[in-house]
């Protein structure tokens, strides 16, 4: 290993784009701590030190902003909307023709398709900015804090004052796409992916110190040997696939020979990485911001569909609540992967250069036969997500955690498949250039 690393520092372009990558980390994080205009900073700080965080409602935001969402910082969306508005690109190819042609158009149609997420990132960046200034001028940003400075974190509430804070995040939005596409071109790892990872890994180390504050030295240690056994689970699935044998005829174009060769097609166990995980949590956020904004404000009781709301779908350690969760990303991961493995075009594309599946007619019986193979390997891949998202559920009902318990749900998922990607990028890069890679 330590040989392997003394071998990417020996290498001028590899040890050139980590390097890079790196520093545009650090100026990612450090973005994360600059506050925006006209926010009362000490107020802020006050309120995350005294353990006010938010009621589950922003906690995924500020889980992939790595914290810098209850800042108000230049950075505080993050690579949210970069996010949103690829998944929500994506899934217009299923609405509109015109996307799907231009996904099929190569290169040219997916340098369309990406102008198009980032004229959306800004917009989502805009409309999120907008909506999180109005909760903190509020006071509804920390809901569960009663302290006068967290009902005072915006020290000028006039329009041009809201309109610069808005310009601010939504720029700090833009810079961070920008900067996560210099990582892809320039460094090492897909940037996008790599900024997000940053994000969840910055804030492993209070979460764990968090924990041992609030139980134990013991509990400490467990919490640890836990997270590797699930993270070597992880792994484990994340590698999973399922290979169907494909051959190809042979066919003589003039006196060559062509085709015959052998292949497989790749299906994973978990086709749909994070994205039914994000889709559940962003579901089920929106009654409970919808409760939040029919509170009463004069302190008469609420409604009695807010209170329901409330006590049922704002705590991660009620039973209900974990019930939907679990039954939402099950079934987003059908529909997730529905849209994104298309049978009939894998088989279409298989019969155009005359391959076949052994024992399997070309045509409609191969598409037939994947459809039936990919409902059943997604099956247990719905339920890994559905349990690996409920760990931090668990542990704030048993050990007491805080609902960003490190080692489950998004970010164990995106902390493993980011690390594992990325890891696969240096070693094919350090094979090409000393035939021995970072991995035996």
């Amino acid at each position: 290993m330590f040989r392997a690393v003394a071998r990417i520092m020996r290498t001028p372009d590899l040890r050139r784009k980590i390097g890079f990558t790196l520093g545009i980390i650090a100026l990612f994080r450090l973005g994360s701590f600059i506050p925006s205009p006209f926010v009362d900073y000490q107020n802020v700080q006050l309120c995350l030190a005294g353990n006010q965080g938010t009621s589950g409602l922003y906690e995924l935001v500020n889980l992939f902003s790595g914290g810098a969402l209850l800042q108000l910082s230049v950075f505080a969306l993050g690579i949210m909307p970069y996010i949103t508005s690829s998944i929500i690109v994506q899934l217009l190819r299923v609405v509109i023709p015109h996307f799907d042609t231009l996904y099929k158009e190569g290169q040219s149609g997916q340098a369309k398709l990406t102008q198009y997420t980032r004229y959306l990132t800004i917009a989502l960046g805009i409309l999120q900015s907008t909506t999180l200034i109005t909760v903190a001028r509020s006071g509804a940003l920390f809901a569960g804090s009663g302290a006068a400075e967290c009902q005072q974190l915006i020290t000028n509430d006039a329009w041009y004052a809201v309109m610069l804070m808005v310009i601010t995040m939504t720029a700090g939005t833009g810079l961070i796409m920008w900067m996560g596409e210099l990582i892809t071109e320039r460094g090492i790892g897909n940037g996008m992916s790599l900024l997000i990872f940053t994000s969840i890994a910055a804030r492993f180390p209070t979460a764990l110190w968090s924990i041992a504050q609030a139980r134990s030295f013991e509990i400490f240690l467990m919490v640890i040997a836990v997270g590797l056994v699930i993270m070597a689970a992880v792994v484990f699935v994340e590698q999973s696939q399922r290979r169907i044998p494909v051959q190809y005829a042979k066919r003589m174009v003039g006196r060559r020979t062509y085709g015959g060769n052998n292949t497989y097609i790749p299906i994973k166990v978990n086709m749909a990485g994070v994205v039914p995980v994000i889709f559940a949590s962003s579901l089920l956020y929106l009654p409970a911001l919808v409760a939040q904004f029919n509170q009463p404000s004069d302190g008469t009781a609420p409604p009695a569909w807010v209170a329901w709301v409330q006590a049922n779908l704002t705590s991660g350690d009620n039973p209900l609540y974990m019930a939907l969760y679990f039954a939402l990303i099950v079934g987003f991961t059908y529909f997730y992967v529905a849209i994104t493995f298309n049978p009939e075009e894998v088989a279409d594309n298989m019969k155009k250069y005359g391959g076949f599946i052994p024992g399997i007619r070309a045509g409609r019986p191969t598409a037939e036969y994947l459809d039936y193979v990919l409902t059943r390997v997604t099956l247990p891949g719905s339920l890994y997500l559905g349990i690996i998202a409920l760990i931090p559920l668990i542990a704030l009902a048993t050990v007491g955690a805080n609902q960003n318990f490190p080692f489950g749900g998004a970010s164990i998922l995106i902390i493993v498949g980011v690390g594992l990607e990325t890891v696969k990028q240096i070693d094919s890069q350090l094979q090409q250039r000393h035939y021995e890679g970072l991995l035996k």
